[in-house]
């Protein structure tokens, strides 16, 4: 699986842009603010539909513009792709696969695999639950269509409860539609969490190997799914939570509120009393897991995004990527081509990134 080439319009700050890459190394390279990461973004836009960071559509258009366009040809299984994202500032995004309209987003995820690795993902252990039930619901809608569509119910009828305990707070009697929302909340919710809980141990089995290869066999980790609520209690656990949802005009029971919990040496959190250095092994160990597991799952190797996360890496977890990421392709961005990379990497095409501008330079 590889991206051959992308073309972008009126993106982020790109007028226009053609970039070709080559299925190995490619390595971006300029100041910083110049939109090398930007290039990351609409790469994985065009694969997921969504901004890594969480921006809006409207947020990724260019200033003054009101569309934007990305246009990307990959090749998978020998089979050639081209995916069009047409955005728009007050219109829902226009999707098409080799030309032909597609109606929901699910249809896109499977042509091109991504893996994304910036410095904000390195923070990923010592963060909120948040971060890590949005790294298990990006990973696992890229893999399983079915997933996402019981990700895509289930937020929106959490979102119709919701607004319905505040509701009832002033019209008592729409108390009784409540059960409506209920019982597909613990339909959608129920598949969401078993989904969760098979992948969270297909990635500990992986990452178990590749945490003891980098700590050079000094430290143990243990991923475990932590539910909110397992998906057999969660009817009964929104029952016993009525009468504070209500209260607070939120639901308080669900998927929405699980967590993952990373341990070592036989059961310390390493979110609590991990040193930084451990918790950046593990967001590291985490990375090079989903890699594996995508090879595992598709029988294909994801492209792999990297923005500007060497500088954050020592020696020895650089090396340590480096060695894992061969047979992928792999696009790098940096603010330059020092000793490190020049010395390390294969490289099969370099570009420079000045002001939206790209120049190939090898």
């Amino acid at each position: 699986m590889i991206v051959k080439s992308l073309e972008l319009s009126n993106f982020r700050n790109y007028e226009t842009l053609k970039i070709d890459f080559e299925a190995g190394t490619n390595i971006l390279y300029g100041d910083n603010a110049q939109g090398k990461t930007n290039i990351l973004e609409s790469i994985y836009l065009g694969g997921t539909t969504k901004s890594h960071k969480g921006s809006k559509d409207k947020e990724l258009i260019r200033f003054g513009q009101e569309e934007s366009h990305i246009r990307i040809f990959t090749e998978k299984n020998h089979k050639q792709f081209q995916i069009d994202i047409h955005l728009k500032k007050n219109r829902t995004k226009g999707i098409a696969v080799n030309r032909i309209p597609i109606k929901k987003a699910s249809e896109l995820f499977g042509i091109l695999n991504i893996v994304f690795f910036s410095p904000e993902d390195l923070n990923i252990i010592k963060r909120g639950p948040s971060e890590r039930r949005r790294f298990l619901d990006l990973e696992l809608s890229q893999l399983d269509k079915i997933y996402l569509d019981h990700l895509t119910k289930y937020n929106k009828i959490l979102d119709q409860r919701n607004k319905l305990l505040k509701d009832i707070s002033y019209k008592p009697d729409l108390a009784d539609t409540l059960s409506v929302w209920d019982l597909q909340l613990i339909l959608h919710g129920g598949e969401i969490i078993k989904s969760r809980r098979k992948f969270v141990n297909q990635l500990n089995e992986i990452v178990m190997d590749i945490h003891s290869n980098i700590t050079g066999g000094k430290e143990e980790i243990h991923l475990s799914y932590a539910p909110n609520a397992d998906e057999h209690i969660l009817e009964q656990e929104l029952n016993q939570a009525l009468k504070k949802d209500l209260r607070y005009g939120q639901t308080s029971v669900g998927p929405h509120r699980d967590d993952i919990i990373f341990t070592i040496h036989g059961g310390m959190d390493i979110r609590k009393f991990a040193s930084q250095g451990q918790q950046r092994t593990t967001a590291l160990s985490l990375k090079l897991s989903e890699i594996e597991l995508v090879k595992q799952i598709t029988k294909d190797t994801p492209v792999l995004l990297l923005d500007d996360v060497l500088s954050e890496l020592d020696n020895n977890r650089q090396n340590f990527l480096l060695n894992h990421i061969n047979n992928t392709q792999t696009i790098i961005t940096c603010t330059g081509l020092d000793e490190f990379i020049r010395s390390r990497f294969q490289i099969n095409r370099m570009f420079e990134v000045i002001d939206g501008k790209v120049l190939v330079t090898a």
